[in-house]
């Protein structure tokens, strides 16, 4: 999925039309996204069609003008745990986890 057509999907997801806001939407995904990575998120993963749904509920937990007020909810830090949990199933049924 490419960056654009992400944006498309959260812009939609949160009911937002135009192209006013995109920047401050694509800092909010980068971050989410980052934060999912050292979650241990894979990149794959992060990057797919499953998270899309995880990364609308992180931009919509970080898209609040309230100073200090900012909290991730229950909900997208449990997704994320599990999007992590699923990857690295993943990787132990194809001989990829590292069993040392």
């Amino acid at each position: 999925m490419t960056e654009q057509e992400l944006l498309k999907k959260i812009k939609t997801g949160l009911g937002i039309t135009g192209d006013y806001q995109d920047e401050a939407l694509q800092f909010y995904i980068d971050e989410v996204k980052g934060f999912m990575r050292s979650s241990g998120v894979s990149e794959e993963v992060v990057n797919g069609s499953n998270a899309v749904g995880c990364i609308m509920r992180g931009v919509a937990d970080l898209w609040n003008y309230g100073s200090g007020s900012v909290k991730l909810s229950e909900y997208f830090i449990q997704r994320v745990l599990q999007l992590a949990a699923g990857a690295e199933k993943a990787a132990e049924t194809t001989g990829g986890g590292n069993n040392a």
